[in-house]
This record gives structure tokens, sequence and C-alpha cells, in this order.
């Protein structure tokens, strides 16, 4: 009797395309479900609260601070404090004020100090001392331009 070899099967290996298919499928899925998303809005809503504690305060985008030759200080050209006045109690009550009304509208309170070229240091320093108790942080400086 004659023996019947077998042929050993030959391995087929890695097939690509089924796995290109599977790809196919899979990208067509999140293209479909990308469609469906809902997007989210803010809902702006007030709480109710008490009224007479929330001082309204319009917050300017900065705020100069001026410190003028003879040592009077004006806050966006409205004097507040002066010569004589050393401890700056007003100035620091409206930047404490306003300092306030940022954190709750979680804005930066920007201050500028403009200085005259005469204006003494230790003027300038009276008006930090002031912005440091009212826990004011962003401040730049600059020297004002003398009247021509």
């Amino acid at each position: 009797m004659k023996s019947i070899k077998r042929e050993s099967t030959a391995d087929a290996g890695f097939q690509i395309a089924p796995m290109i298919d599977v790809v196919f499928v899979i990208m067509l899925f999140f293209m479909v479900m990308a469609g469906a998303v809902k997007v989210e809005y803010e809902l702006k809503t007030s709480l109710p609260g008490r009224a007479d504690t929330a001082q309204s305060v319009e917050m300017p985008d900065e705020v100069m601070l001026g410190v003028a030759e003879n040592g009077a200080v004006t806050l966006n050209d409205d004097p507040i404090a002066q010569p004589s006045d050393e401890t700056l109690e007003e100035l620091y009550r409206q930047m404490a004020q306003m300092g306030k009304a940022s954190q709750q509208s979680k804005t930066k309170l920007l201050v500028t100090v403009q200085a005259a070229e005469t204006a003494l240091y230790n003027r300038v320093v009276n008006v930090l001392d002031a912005l440091a108790r009212a826990e004011v942080t962003h401040i730049t400086f600059t020297v004002a331009n003398p009247p021509e």
C-alpha cells in the first residue's frame, strides 16, 4: 500500500487586511459618536444673600496712584491724601475695598504708582506701606512727566 504524505499547512502569518477593517470600524464609531456630544454652557446665577454687606465697587482696569512733588497723593486723579497725612488711612481703606472687590470678581487689582521726579522717597514709601497693609501685590512704578 502506498502511504499518502500529507502536506504541511502553510503558516498564513500576520494578516493586515482584517486589521485595517477593524481600524476603519473603530474610526467610524468614533466619528459617529463625536456628533452626539452635547456642549455644556455655563448658567449665570446669583445666589440670594445679605445685600447690605455686599458693596458694589466698580473695578477699573488699572488704578493710578499719583505722588506729587509736594507730597499730595491722588487716586485716579482725585485727591486722596494731603502732604501732612503720613498714615494714608483713606488710601488704605479705598485700596482694601478694591482688593476685596477684585477677589470677589476673581480679577487682579493692578496698581501703578506714578511719582513726580522730585517727589520724596519717604512719601513713596508711605504709599507702598498703605498698599502693603491693604494686601495689594500687583504694583508697577513710573515717573510722572513734568508739565511743560
